[in-house]
Formats: C-alpha cells, structure tokens, sequence
C-alpha cells in the first residue's frame, strides 16, 4: 500500500514577510561622488554654454551695446549691489512678501479645495470659477487693486493671493479626486468624522497633487509678485526685485535689467531646490516611487 502524499503548507509568517518585501521601497544607493556629479554636472554645463553663447554673440556686435550688455558688464552690476549690501534689502523685500503671501494663500485655498472636492453644490458654484482664476494672468488684478487699496502693500498681498489661491486649491480638487472611494469608506466604517476624514485621509493620500499645487502656486505667487511690484512702485513699499527691475529699465541700463532678472531667477530656483524639491522627493520615496525623483 503506497504512503499517503504528503502536502507542505507554505509558512504564513514567510508569506506575510515576502508581501512586506514587495510593498517596502528599494532604491539602489549610488556613490556621493556620482550623485553629486549626476546631480550637479549638467546644470553647470549648461549654464557654462549659455554664458559662452552670449559672449559669442556680444564679441560678434550683431546687437548694440544698450540692447545686449557683455557678460562681465553684467558681473559688475551685480557685483556692485553685493559690494554696497544692497542685494540683501532687495532680495528680503521680495522674498519676505512672497512667503507670507503664499503661506496666507495655503491657509485659505486648503479648506476651499475640500470644499470643492467634497461638497458638489460648491464645485458646480465656483469650480469653473477657480478654473479661470488660475488661466487669469495676475498682472491684470494689479490696476484694479491699486484702485481699491491705493500704493500699500494691502494691493500687493492681494494680487499674490489671486494668483496662487486658484493653483493650490485646484491641485488639492485633482489629488482627492484621484484618492481611492475605499479609503473615506474604511474612515467612516472606523468612526471617522468630516473634519478627522479629511485631515487624517484625505489631505495625506491626496498629498502628491497637493504639493504640485502647492509648487505651482508658487510659481504663481512669485509672478504675480514680480508685476505688482513692476507696477506699484511708491517710496513707502521699499525696493523689491520688481521695483529693481524696473528702476534698470527708467534708467535704460541693460545690466541692471538683466541682473535683476537672474536675481529673480535665482531666487525662484533657490526656493524649488530648498523647500518644494526634496519635499516631493520625501513623498514619493514614501510611496515606492523613489525612481519618480
């Protein structure tokens, strides 16, 4: 009489710990020294290339001195404001608004885009609303706001808030809209209210689509300032970036215009690099999506 086949169970400790392994995000550790190239490497080659174009194109004189400055015309301006501490009132002047400004517009746009996203009444109301706020260039708020709130700061905060409110509520609607139905049912089955379902929930499994919004309203912000600052120039406001940019241009001084360009630049880049860059990296590295970064 043959023996009875025997059937080996497979270990449940071992499949819980293989569908843990799955689930846990790998990334493969590269060297510093590669990182550091792979990272630091092609930024600086392009800028190097951009630098040696424009230095071409000068040396050549297809354009006249007023319109196209030398580089080093240029390193002297800027050099200058940094000689005479300048830069840093400028630069704090803009950049103090520009936080403020967008910390104000994320206090006010989150509950909004809940509302948005949950409340169907609301979305129908001013969901196209927002839609054509955000297409709206800022820069045309700015007439207007110096009609209502005269040359104070009152006008500039507000041509900031219009322009980044709209962003970060919209990029909250597209990421809850993405969350999946199951995860506010499994909320509500555990007794979770309106208020803990959304800050327990919804704003961390729609947090991807948030800080994109968050990134773009931003950018916003930062553009919507720069044309109010262009615009409304008065004594009491101080010199910002806007107000530098355009005292170059009053003044036709081509260096100064494009310095403070870069300055702008610069600040719009320190800002990604520093704050919104490894933000992102950190939730999506959360995720498993460490190869997004």
């Amino acid at each position: 009489m043959a023996a009875p086949e025997v059937v080996s169970r497979p270990d449940t400790a071992a499949v819980g710990a293989g569908l843990d392994a799955l689930d846990t995000p790998t990334e493969a550790r590269k060297p510093v020294l590669r990182r550091v190239l792979a990272t630091g490497l092609p930024p600086l080659v392009a800028i190097a290339l951009f630098f040696a174009v424009w230095q071409v194109v000068w040396a050549s004189a297809i354009y006249p001195e007023y319109q196209l400055p030398a580089p080093l015309a240029v390193w002297h301006e800027f050099a200058g404001t940094v000689a005479d501490g300048s830069i840093w009132s400028i630069v704090w002047v803009s950049l103090h608004r520009a936080v403020l400004g967008f910390l104000a517009s994320v206090v006010i746009a989150t509950p909004l885009g809940l509302l948005v996203a949950k409340v169907p009444v609301v979305r129908a109301a001013i969901g196209p609303l927002l839609a054509g706020m955000q297409s709206l260039p800022s820069v045309a708020w700015v007439p207007a706001a110096i009609l209502w709130f005269g040359l104070t700061d009152t006008t500039i905060y507000f041509v900031v808030l219009l322009g980044a409110v709209p962003s970060i509520a919209n990029g909250l609607v597209s990421g809850i809209d993405q969350v999946p139905p199951i995860l506010p049912r499994v909320g509500q089955v555990m007794g979770a209210g309106r208020i803990d379902s959304a800050r327990l929930i919804l704003l961390p499994a729609a947090l991807p689509g948030y800080i994109s919004g968050c990134k773009q309203g931003w950018a916003f912000s930062w553009r919507s300032l720069m044309a109010a600052e262009i615009i409304a120039t008065s004594p009491q406001l101080g010199i910002g970036l806007g107000a530098y940019l355009k005292e170059g241009s009053d003044f036709n001084s081509m260096p100064g215009v494009i310095a403070a360009i870069f300055l702008i630049l610069l600040v719009g880049i320190g800002i990604e690099l520093l704050a919104f860059r490894p933000l992102e990296r950190r939730v999506l590295r959360a995720r498993g999506l460490a190869s997004a970064t």
